[in-house]
């Protein structure tokens, strides 16, 4: 899970540093013609990047079942890109503040009032959290279809970075609960959570980090119907 991990970190920071380039595509003088044009080059990124994901993936998957010594042949499927509308969704949400807005109209929000520059950099880092989600769901989203197809797989479970936020953490500690046909993988932007397969007569268990999650969780959150991501957040905060 490491070497998967650092490889899809690998992929996102050449995909940001790729991404990086393509800004020169917007002038600010001519948003209306230019961000389209933008919004396509960052969309042939995140198919290429999504492909490179998607094949580290299935090695990984690959991987898992020759060390759970896993009998029989059995072909890891690549999950393909995100659909174009999706990946322009998702782009357009993160360049909507670019466009000038009535700084007295009441419906224009603080970052819509802020210098075109500073929209710039925020449209930037949103495109970026974005298409980050999108190559790395790719990769996810691979492992949990072998997981579905493969008869040897039973389960999977979620892995969260050291760093995960608090709904991460949450579903990071409930192991290897989710089933091949019953959910699929919630992530959000910028999420670096990684999908592990577990196989017929394979263990699994918590990482000491996770199971340190759990304590926290089941001692300061646990039996606080609706307030439990509060409370785990504050318990995450104060004993890190």
């Amino acid at each position: 899970m490491t070497r998967q991990r650092q490889v899809q970190r690998g992929l996102t920071r050449l995909l940001v540093r790729d991404m990086g380039t393509l800004r020169r595509l917007i002038r600010p003088q001519s948003l209306e013609a230019t961000v389209p044009d933008w919004i396509e080059a960052v969309r042939a990124l995140v198919a290429q990047y999504g492909n490179a994901s998607a094949t580290a993936a299935a090695s990984y998957y690959e991987a898992e079942r020759v060390a759970a010594a896993v009998t029989g042949q059995f072909t890891v499927p690549l999950l393909g890109p995100p659909p174009d509308e999706q990946v322009n969704n998702s782009l357009r949400w993160a360049t909507k503040d670019l466009w000038p807005r009535d700084p007295d109209d009441p419906a224009t929000t603080k970052a819509q009032k802020l210098p075109l520059d500073a929209r710039l950099d925020a449209a930037e880092k949103k495109a970026e959290a974005v298409a980050q989600k999108l190559v790395t769901d790719q990769g996810r989203g691979t492992v949990q279809e072998a997981v579905r197809q493969d008869r040897q797989a039973v389960a999977w479970a979620r892995s969260a970075a050291l760093g995960a936020c608090a709904f991460c953490r949450v579903l990071a500690i409930r192991g290897a609960v989710y089933k091949q046909d019953t959910v699929d993988f919630r992530a959000h932007d910028g999420c670096h959570c990684m999908t592990v397969p577990v196989f017929r007569g394979q263990r699994f268990e918590l990482s000491d980090k996770a199971k340190e999650w759990e304590r926290l969780y089941r001692e300061y959150a646990a039996g606080h119907s609706g307030d439990q991501l509060r409370l785990f957040r504050r318990a995450i905060a104060e004993h890190s």
